[in-house]
């Protein structure tokens, strides 16, 4: 779809000032029971999963042994589950990676992908059409609910992956058609993917696949906050997570660039470079790449993210590449993207 089209514009619209809502039958779901379910997990991510109660939940990153990125995922405890929910795709590489761990713990495994799906409710009327419905919409990042639309169960989850102001309903792929319906007729407008993902690109979200992949360590993502804790103790890959807090830094980071207003859109890979210096003899050097990119209704410009070399990603950094030059800024919404220093 053209950033520029009508339709663009008014489901951008509808997701950042009314209400939007995103197809996201596809996305990954892993359940996990058996009585040792969250202590299993608690020993194979970045973030404190065993003491989460019931309704709550929390971001986190599963590491393979050198501490390097399997997956990136969000967690939903509920009162007989624990539910990893992330990005298509993911499910057989998550599932060969947790099933290599698993030797006499009383966990199971299950692949829910393509039996449960999500719709995606998002913009600042999101609460109050799913309040009109009925509903009592969770306060919290990540606390989820089971309720009901048009008659049929579904888990209500606050999340926040385009901003505060959005929630998943998670439910049979079956039942997806009538809650699809009910929110429409409550005042949501149906959006296409790529809206979605210039709004996620926008707040900084990150996807695995695209900005993050087994070549990344969890610090240079920049979510140390959301999604990973310091003191929980051993788990896997928790070696490598605990001398780079302990170094200071890493040597990349994930950043937003933005591009001149008139530039295209630049392309996934491509590289980003110092600005030659007039008092400088050096040729430039490269100093990252694009990751995801879009054109930015909030910025009225080209804006990507970039896995940016951490001398290079100040805000306010001038870079260059082949869709002209480029500068280093925080994410629009004020979430995710800024530096540290």
């Amino acid at each position: 779809m053209e950033p520029e089209s009508s339709v663009f514009k008014a489901q951008y619209s509808a997701l950042t000032h009314g209400a939007g809502m995103v197809d996201f039958r596809n996305r990954t779901q892993i359940e996990l029971t058996g009585a040792d379910r969250a202590k299993y997990l608690h020993n194979l991510c970045t973030n404190a999963v065993r003491d989460l109660p019931a309704g709550k939940g929390c971001e986190t990153f599963i590491l393979n042994v050198k501490g390097h990125i399997v997956g990136h995922v969000f967690v939903f405890v509920c009162p007989d589950s624990i539910v990893l929910e992330t990005v298509p795709n993911q499910a057989e590489k998550l599932l060969a990676h947790l099933e290599r761990y698993l030797i006499r713990e009383d966990v199971q495994l299950a692949d829910c992908s393509q039996t449960w799906g999500e719709v995606y409710l998002a913009g600042p009327q999101a609460k109050p059409i799913l309040v009109s419905l009925g509903l009592h919409p969770p306060e919290t990042r990540l606390a989820h609910t089971a309720c009901q639309i048009a008659g049929r169960q579904i888990w209500l989850r606050n999340f926040d992956l385009v901003g505060p102001d959005a929630f998943a309903i998670a439910c049979p792929t079956e039942y997806m058609p009538q809650v699809q319906a009910a929110l429409e007729t409550a005042g949501a407008m149906p959006c296409n993917a790529d809206v979605f993902n210039a709004l996620r690109i926008e707040t900084g979200t990150p996807q695995y696949g695209r900005d993050i992949n087994e070549e990344n360590l969890p610090q240079e993502i920049d979510r140390d906050r959301l999604a990973i804790s310091f003191t929980k103790g051993c788990y896997l890959g928790q070696e490598t997570v605990a001398r780079i807090d302990a170094l200071g830094h890493v040597n990349r980071l994930l950043r937003g660039v933005k591009f001149a207003p008139q530039a295209a859109i630049p392309t996934v890979g491509t590289a980003l470079q110092t600005v030659a210096s007039d008092n400088v003899s050096t040729a430039p050097k490269s100093v990252g790449r694009i990751t995801s990119a879009c054109w930015s209704p909030q910025l009225h410009a080209p804006l990507a993210l970039a896995l940016v070399h951490r001398e290079s990603a100040a805000i306010g950094t001038k870079l260059q590449s082949q869709f002209g030059g480029a500068e280093v800024v925080p994410a629009p919404s004020g979430k995710g993207l800024s530096p540290k220093n």
